[in-house]
């Protein structure tokens, strides 16, 4: 089964399932766990575990279409080649693309100045843009050097990250076994709250925090026997990561009442010191900085490797289908991404550039969505994983209720780079330049065409 996926690949590939599952959970469980669930807690009161589980549902919506088009057509590109063999309109698949990558580079500018921020100011003082500039070339330096080291380094950081949720459930086990804390809490809604209302808006919230799982796409050209692996993978890394939401929620809320979870910046560093563990500050903060290094990694990971499918299949310029000779990978497209999130960072603050990101991702698992569907009429010669039906028609209606809620600020903004997205389009077709992907009746089972498989192969070496 390998072999029937490697045709045409000049990608190594080193990651196996174990890897991927790790690449998931490191991705999905972020930064973003140490700051929303103050948050939630605002809006549910104790019971955030029930906004939480109904957030992991949605996400497992969209994953499974996921698991069923990334086995079915396991090549880097991800989310636009769905698009291209779904729609067959160049335009299409290219603002599909477009916004995956537009979204993971925002994502890592933002996380790049969430990184220079207040967490690394505790142990140096640098201004926000510069350090966030110094981070961003240190994880594409990493990026460049291998797949296989790039993961390597996401087990040790989601290691790390576990780990600090980990003390959260511990802490608040040790303050209920000296018959403190309350354990009523997690089953309270707050005062004055409308429970349906409350769980579905704190359901929309923490559905941000599974954000992440859709970067494993890019990367199933690197991945063995994707068939077999991907989907346990991903619904293992889901699960994983909802479970340990739900724990370190409900560990919050008996600790701490929701009102003081709530007016915290920092909420799970005031779970710890309430219950009375020793673990200095500076600790938890080194743990953020992990999470949120980890974060970065893996998203310039996505992004590059997103570049280099859609520089194979002619939606970006060829340059971008460049490899290191050695190393396998994708030089050309880990410098331009790079270098564009280091232009964002000067553009807004972390807020700003994560809602943006979200608007940017409900639009490419909507396409997603709708693709697995149309491409229920393609049958492939080898096996892959098959949603059931209503999941992903589910998964539609829960991307435009999600769009529903985003603010006219975010629409603005996510607009504009749609927009110039388009422009660049129109820009390469004025000048001669096609975007567009290879015919789905040039292309082989695995989705990539003879002449690019040709080419990639010959240009690197490393084909197959």
């Amino acid at each position: 089964m390998t072999q029937q996926h490697t045709v045409g690949s000049a990608l190594k590939r080193d990651i196996t399932g174990p890897l991927l599952f790790l690449f998931i959970l490191g991705d999905v469980l972020g930064a973003g766990v140490y700051a929303l669930v103050g948050t939630i807690a605002g809006r549910v009161g104790g019971v955030t575990w029930a906004p939480m589980l109904l957030a992991l549902v949605l996400a497992l919506l969209t994953a499974a279409s996921y698991a069923e088009l990334v086995t079915k057509y396991p090549r880097a590109g991800g989310a636009a080649v769905f698009a291209e063999r779904a729609f067959g309109v160049p335009l299409v698949s290219y603002l599909v693309g477009f916004c995956m990558l537009a979204a993971g580079v925002v994502s890592a500018a933002a996380l790049a100045l969430a990184f220079s921020g207040d967490y690394l100011s505790v142990f140096l003082d640098v201004p926000p843009t510069a350090g966030a500039a110094v981070f961003l070339v240190l994880v594409a330096l990493l990026n460049a050097r291998g797949i296989k080291e790039s993961l390597r380094a996401n087990v040790v950081m989601t290691a790390v990250e576990l780990t600090g949720l980990l003390i959260v459930v511990v802490a608040a086990a040790l303050l209920l076994g000296r018959g403190e804390g309350d354990p009523g809490r997690a089953l309270s809604f707050g005062e004055g709250v409308d429970p349906l209302p409350a769980v579905l808006g704190g359901a929309l919230l923490a559905y941000y925090s599974f954000v992440g799982f859709e970067t494993s796409a890019n990367v199933a050209e690197e991945l063995r026997e994707p068939s077999r692996t991907y989907p346990r993978a991903l619904f293992g890394a889901l699960a994983a990561a909802g479970v340990m939401y739900v724990l370190v929620g409900t560990a919050a809320s008996v600790v701490l009442p929701a009102e003081r979870l709530a007016a915290s910046s920092a909420p799970l560093l005031d779970v710890v010191a309430a219950s009375g563990i020793a673990v200095p500050g500076w600790l938890f903060s080194l743990i953020a900085l992990v999470a949120v290094a980890n974060g970065a990694l893996l998203t310039m990971i996505m992004a590059s490797r997103l570049a280099y499918g859609m520089g194979v299949q002619g939606l970006l310029p060829g340059a971008f289908r460049r490899v290191l000779p050695r190393r396998g990978t994708p030089w050309a497209a880990i410098a331009a991404t790079t270098a564009v999130a280091v232009v964002l960072t000067t553009t807004g603050g972390v807020v700003v550039l994560a809602e943006t990101l979200v608007l940017l991702l409900l639009f490419v698992f909507l396409s997603s969505n709708i693709a697995v569907l149309v491409l229920r009429r393609e049958p492939v010669s080898h096996e892959h994983f098959r949603a059931w039906t209503p999941l992903p028609v589910l998964a539609v209606l829960s991307c435009l209720v999600l769009l529903s809620q985003q603010s006219a600020e975010v629409w603005w903004r996510g607009g504009i780079l749609i927009g110039a997205g388009a422009l660049l389009y129109a820009v390469a077709r004025l000048t001669g330049r096609r975007p567009g992907a290879p015919g789905r009746e040039d292309a082989t089972a695995d989705g990539v065409s003879p002449a690019a498989a040709e080419d990639a192969s010959g240009r690197t070496g490393l084909g197959g």
